[in-house]
């Protein structure tokens, strides 16, 4: 890449989620201000953890097992992966260096209790490390300012989405479908004040979760299980009963209520049921909460025009085709980002590029309508 000018304007996002499967790393290129940015992703890869990494990160979703000197330890050797991963992607791209500005990681989420007695929150990778590793400086923690500041600390993706995909001419849903799924509502015209968000419930956790207690593989890839089986009404019936589909947003969850002891109960309560009706019935779930979603706490508010979906689970063929029949009751046209020409899987990692593009600027970049706080924040620790 030619360094046509001496402007520190590229941004590194890093994205591990709550799938943990691997480090999302975009090189995006930030212009226009910070009322309305324009991006240009230049370069995005995906760095896998090895079984035996990912196999020490899901050790620490136990509480009750888990303990203070692994938490530390694999803090240091996340912060240590994630900086190889940025040299990396650097590297092998040709990014040049002098151009850019920070490093924005949102780091792996352990443990998140926003409604605690005390309000809490902890994603690892260190910062420093990253910086040090690197010779760039690293934005990183970004949930703990909104928490402090009386929020859920999530979603945060949402203020990326308002500046860069807010309109005057629709109303548009953001719906991301990662390990856990989430909605952006951006009414046409909106201000900041107004953008509506939250998360739906489990997005692919429930779905990978089961492909692994059943099957022993790591997810179902374009949603082949499921479009084998059929979906089992009784077991539907059990899973809608989750009591957070019907709590009022603003709401986050995480793995603390559908990870795996979520994914034992179920194959507990589906015992005998064929096991690709299982992944099917889980994988349905996924549409019909976003479905209901929209219907319970976004339709009462605007009619969208758009929903547009992002994420790992917008490659699953099966979930994209179940979700698209919920949605036609509602006249909501469905599509992907890369019908728009984006990339679902750099999403999350643009946004935090986009983060720390305002935390370097000293600006706040919280939505207290989507997380709850109390007041707008600026996000995340800078590590030089």
């Amino acid at each position: 890449m030619k360094e046509e000018k001496n402007l520190k304007n590229i941004y590194i996002g890093l994205m591990s989620g709550t799938s943990a499967d691997g480090i999302d790393v975009a090189a995006v290129e930030i212009t226009g201000g910070y009322v309305r940015p324009k991006y240009r992703l230049l370069a995005f890869k995906n760095f896998p953890y090895t079984d035996e990494v990912r196999t020490r990160i899901f050790r620490l979703f136990n509480t009750a097992s888990t303990a203070a000197d692994e938490i530390s330890r694999m803090n240091f050797l996340l912060g240590r992966l994630y900086g190889e991963a940025a040299n990396a992607l650097i590297e092998s791209f040709s990014i040049p260096k002098g151009r850019i500005a920070a490093i924005g990681s949102h780091g792996q989420t352990v443990y998140h209790e926003p409604e605690g007695v005390v309000p809490n929150t902890l994603q690892i990778g260190e910062g420093s490390v990253i910086a040090r590793l690197t010779g760039i400086p690293c934005v990183s923690d970004f949930r703990t300012a909104d928490i402090a500041a009386g929020g859920n600390g999530a979603p945060l993706v949402p203020f990326t989405e308002y500046v860069l995909f807010a309109s005057d001419e629709k109303s548009v849903v953001l719906q991301n479908i990662g390990g856990i799924s989430n909605s952006t509502v951006l009414k046409k015209g909106c201000g900041k004040d107004e953008v509506f968000a939250f998360d739906n419930g489990p997005g692919n956790m429930l779905i990978d979760g089961l492909c692994e207690e059943l099957y022993g593989l790591d997810m179902d890839i374009g949603g082949k299980i499921a479009a084998s089986g059929k979906i089992d009404e009784r077991l539907l019936s059990f899973l809608l009963d989750e009591p957070y589909y019907k709590k009022q947003p603003p709401k986050t969850t995480g793995r603390e209520l559908f990870g795996n002891q979520y994914c034992k109960r179920i194959t507990a309560f589906s015992m005998g049921l064929p096991k690709e009706d299982v992944v099917a019935t889980a994988t349905f779930l996924t549409a019909k909460t976003i479905s209901d979603s929209y219907r319970d706490f976004i339709l009462p508010r605007c009619k969208a025009d758009e929903l547009i979906v992002g994420g790992g689970g917008s490659y699953n063929k099966t979930l994209m085709s179940f979700l698209k029949a919920e949605m036609a009751e509602y006249d909501v046209k469905v599509c992907t980002q890369e019908d728009l020409g984006e990339n679902s899987d750099a999403k999350e990692a643009v946004a935090f590029a986009l983060l720390a593009y305002y935390t370097m600027a000293g600006l706040p970049s919280n939505l207290p309508t989507a997380t709850g706080a109390k007041y707008e924040a600026v996000l995340g620790k800078i590590s030089l």
